[in-house]
């Protein structure tokens, strides 16, 4: 009798488990982000499109759903006491998604990056902002915040 390989479980694995205990615990916080979460990938796979079911497909459909989470936030921090419901949902369903998520840079480390690639560049002005932008986006997409990024690369152009 041969040993027994583990492979390390695919997101999606990972899912049907959560939901599974999400279940048996009635939380249906959880299982609603999952759903969520589940049908994107869902669609992406029934558009025709060629898109295989696999774990970049799952981080994409994370990512987007938790970027569209964080937009929300703000909104639901101004509706006040209306909002405080849904702020807390919204808050609970990015820290579910950020577990999945690479983590990224802190103000300081991106700044340093974004300091680095000017001068390896030889990025000199606020004209160059596209330049600066495309590098630090097509190197180190999953590493920054990209509204971060863009920020603190205004303020450094600037100055």
């Amino acid at each position: 009798m041969g040993l027994l390989r583990s492979r390390p479980m695919t997101i999606r694995e990972d899912f049907e488990a959560r939901i599974r205990q999400a279940r048996k615990d009635g939380d249906e916080r959880t299982k609603n982000v999952i759903n969520l979460i589940k049908n994107n990938v869902l669609t992406q796979l029934k558009s025709g499109k060629g898109v295989k079911d696999d774990d970049a497909l799952w981080l994409s459909a994370i990512a987007a759903y938790a970027k569209q989470v964080q937009k929300s936030i703000p909104e639901f921090e101004k509706a006040g006491e209306r909002g405080v419901e849904a702020l807390e949902e919204a808050r609970f369903e990015r820290t579910f998604c950020e577990q999945f998520l690479p983590t990224k840079l802190d103000e300081a480390a991106t700044e340093a990056l974004v300091r680095r690639l000017i001068e390896e560049q030889g990025i000199a002005g606020p004209q160059q902002m596209g330049k600066l932008m495309g590098v630090l986006m097509k190197n180190h997409r999953d590493e920054v915040d990209g509204a971060l990024a863009r920020t603190i690369a205004q303020r450094v152009l600037a100055g």
